[in-house]
């Protein structure tokens, strides 16, 4: 968690000097953060935790945050960070709430609230059934993949559902949840089985044990029937640092000659892929046996505007 600087603990000429100095960032009115320069995309993430802590800190009763404000307590990767604050309240909000607060009026049993890293916030499967029921099915299922890598039980997921029948998004949830698995490891891996799925190829099973005789490996995803394996290279995965990047591309090779080599072909998806994903498809259903698509129209994104 971000260290939070709050006005009222400072005098106002160090506050002042410290914002016009570049050294702190403010998170939100009466609250400061450390600025944290070459970041890249992890700022907002970082401002939108340090929003969250301040909330807390500033708040005269701690409250209860739920969904995208709940999954970045427990440490789950978000598409893109929350430019709001959600927290549950029993009554309407005022009309003298904060604008980067977002309260919204909802009943969460005591059984579905828990106090982690010293916040109160929803349990982790009740984080990822409201993330579900109210994100697009992307977003909601990079929720619903990692909260299941971290331990999620399914059967609790399944038994909130159960009890959410007839509430908003919970037909979409449902969806989610159908089509989450936690074997999943990142955003990006995520991302490339919601584009199989959603366009129609059948599930491809995730972390696929490979043997060769260099040892044994694990693919991000593939079909072990058709000997098809999948991956996902993101730039995180070889780093930012020059050499180290250089040396894991070379791991990377003869990993593949050693599973290629085994008799599997590997496909390699990349952030290109995005933009063309029907294309990438293509490339994946040449490599199976032939099949009709079927899409699934409860996994497609949102109609743009």
């Amino acid at each position: 968690m971000p260290a939070v600087h709050l006005r009222a603990e400072h005098a106002r000429s160090d506050v002042t000097a410290r914002v016009r100095s570049g050294s702190w960032t403010r998170a939100r009115r009466g609250a400061y953060v450390d600025s944290a320069p070459g970041c890249d995309g992890r700022v907002d993430a970082r401002l939108a935790l340090a929003r969250l802590v301040a909330v807390h800190r500033q708040s005269a009763r701690p409250p209860v945050f739920v969904r995208e404000s709940a999954a970045l307590v427990w440490g789950l990767p978000l598409v893109a960070p929350p430019g709001l604050v959600h927290v549950a309240q029993s009554t309407r909000p005022s009309g003298g709430s904060a604008r980067d607060v977002l309260r919204h009026v909802v009943d969460v049993p005591q059984e579905h609230r828990v106090t982690h890293r010293g916040f109160r916030v929803t349990t982790l499967e009740r984080t990822l059934v409201d993330c579900a029921a109210t994100l697009d099915p992307y977003a909601g299922l990079v929720v619903a993949d990692a909260a299941l890598h971290r331990g999620a039980d399914r059967d609790r997921v399944l038994a909130i559902l159960e009890e959410s029948a007839g509430r908003r998004g919970v037909r979409r949830a449902r969806a989610v949840v159908e089509a989450a698995d936690g074997g999943a490891e990142s955003p990006g891996e995520t991302w490339l089985r919601w584009t199989l799925l959603r366009l129609g190829l059948p599930t491809p099973e995730t972390q696929v044990l490979v043997r060769t005789r260099s040892g044994r490996y694990w693919a991000d995803l593939g079909y072990p029937a058709a000997r098809l394996l999948l991956e996902y290279d993101g730039a995180e995965k070889y780093g930012r640092d020059g050499v180290a990047a250089v040396e894991a591309l070379r791991r990377e090779r003869r990993r593949q000659l050693a599973v290629e080599d085994a008799g599997w072909r590997v496909l390699r998806a990349t952030s290109a892929d995005r933009s063309d994903p029907h294309g990438l498809v293509a490339r994946v259903r040449a490599l199976l046996p032939p099949a009709p698509l079927i899409p699934r129209p409860d996994l497609q994104p949102p109609l743009r505007p």
